[in-house]
C-alpha cells in the first residue's frame, strides 16, 4: 500500500482511540488506545502488518523530526527552566531511575512466569 495510505490508517486508528476515550471518559490518552487496537488489528491480521512495515519504517527513519516542536516549546520556556533548574532536574533523575527499576523488576517477573532462564555463555 501507498505510504498516505498507511499513515491515514494509522491516523484513523488514533482518532477511534480519542474517541473511545472521550466517550468512555477514560483517564487514558486517545493515542495510546489507538495503539492498542493497532496492536491488536496486528496481532489478528498479519499480511495488515506486513504492509504498514514499509511506511512505518520510513516514519521511523525521521523520527528526529518530530521532536523539533518539543525543543521549540522547550526554548519559549527556557526562564522557567532557569528558574526551576533544579527541580526538574531532581524530578528527572528519579523518575529515570524509577522507571529503569520497575521496568527491570517488571522484565524479572515476567521471566520467572514464563521460565525463561538465562542464556548460558
Amino acid at each position: 500500500m501507498p505510504f498516505l495510505t498507511m499513515m491515514t490508517i494509522l491516523l484513523v486508528y488514533q482518532l477511534v482511540g480519542e474517541l473511545i476515550v472521550l466517550s468512555l471518559d477514560l483517564p487514558v490518552p486517545g493515542p495510546v488506545v489507538g495503539m492498542l487496537l493497532l496492536l491488536l488489528s496486528l496481532m489478528i491480521k498479519n499480511p495488515f502488518a506486513v504492509q504498514l512495515e514499509v511506511s512505518t519504517g520510513f516514519l521511523l527513519s525521521h523520527l528526529s523530526l518530530l521532536f523539533i516542536p518539543a525543543g521549540v516549546g522547550v526554548m519559549v520556556h527556557l526562564v522557567r527552566l532557569q528558574q526551576e533548574w533544579l527541580a526538574i532536574s531532581i524530578a528527572l533523575i528519579v523518575s529515570t531511575v524509577l522507571g529503569l527499576l520497575v521496568t527491570a523488576w517488571s522484565m524479572m517477573a515476567i521471566c520467572k512466569l514464563l521460565n525463561w532462564k538465562k542464556a548460558q555463555s
